[in-house]
């Protein structure tokens, strides 16, 4: 096993694009890079490049209609909206191919232990995608398609996903909520898009809504009380993390009022778990976050536990 986590992207996620005045915009994964580069983070990881997924990957999580539709969708040129905030531009399939694929090259790379963990810095983002709908930025679900890649071919019986983005995964709930070998733990703020989320939709749902600046008192209690008893009667054989880091206090897509010293502790709350129960074995794949120097300060906080 080599001593340093994956840190796995790809040049394709940058060409992707909804427009000049986008939140969702390519400057996002520059800063992230820049910031850990600037630190010396980088050096903590391995650095790879991310597959594209194939369309059987996609459609273990999504109906086949659906990834049709997407390939059907994409323009040679300009944009094809899918819904106000959500378009295609020429790149766009490509992009999300790749980020589908860094979940699952993480989950292999993990479960292999070539690596003892992954973080996947890839856009667009999967975790509003159903198994029928793109929405929310969102095209495929890239970290259900690793954790159906880590059931169906790695045989797991217990995956754990924790999501602790400002927006509730509806996507992820969408298509995990009548499997029991999936818990999913997920804070959000309520009444933010996509609004739902309050009334699980399964047993393995472990969905909080957080007030409107409920800020670092109010995030911390919910993983303590709610989050860590079900992930300890749970014993995960592998932990997933949708990394969406817009509860920022600088975000302007929500108003949690976190801070990256927040971001800091809940993984190292997670990676306490993942050490009783799964060697230690995580895989974070980037969701939200807008605010940029909030971003990416926020992920190099996440990455330095994960590197520890």
């Amino acid at each position: 096993m080599l001593k340093r986590p994956a840190f796995i992207s790809h040049p394709d996620c940058l060409k992707h694009e909804m427009g000049s005045h986008h939140p969702e915009c390519p400057e996002r994964l520059s800063a992230i890079h820049d910031h850990m580069l600037m630190k010396g983070l980088l050096d903590d990881f391995e650095q790879l490049e991310a597959p594209l997924a194939s369309e059987e990957q996609l459609e273990r999580v999504h109906s086949a209609l659906h990834v049709r539709e997407i390939f059907a969708a994409t323009p040679s040129s300009g944009y094809v909206m899918l819904d106000p905030d959500t378009c295609l531009n020429p790149h766009t399939l490509s992009a999300a191919l790749r980020a589908a694929g860094a979940a699952v090259l993480a989950t292999d790379l993990v479960l292999q232990s070539q690596v003892p963990s992954a973080f996947c810095a890839i856009r667009p983002p999967g975790h509003h995608a159903t198994r029928d709908q793109a929405m929310g930025f969102c095209f495929f679900n890239n970290v259900a398609v690793g954790i159906r890649h880590a059931l169906d071919s790695h045989g797991l019986e217990r995956v754990a996903l924790v999501d602790f983005d400002v927006h509730h995964g509806n996507g992820s709930e969408d298509i995990f909520y009548s499997d029991e070998r999936v818990l999913m733990c997920s804070t959000f703020e309520l009444d933010l898009y996509p609004f739902c989320g309050e009334s699980p939709r399964g047993p393995n749902m472990v969905n909080i809504g957080l007030n409107k600046r409920s800020g670092s008192t109010a995030f911390r209690q919910a993983v303590q009380q709610y989050w860590l008893p079900a992930l300890h009667r749970f014993k995960p054989q592998l932990l997933f993390i949708s990394a969406g880091f817009d509860a920022h206090r600088e975000d302007d897509l929500g108003n949690l009022a976190l801070t990256e010293h927040d971001y800091e502790w809940v993984t190292q709350q997670l990676r306490d778990v993942a050490l009783q129960y799964c060697e230690g074995r995580i895989v974070s794949c980037l969701e939200g976050g807008y605010a940029l120097s909030a971003l990416a300060r926020s992920v190099a906080a996440h990455c330095r536990v994960l590197a520890e």
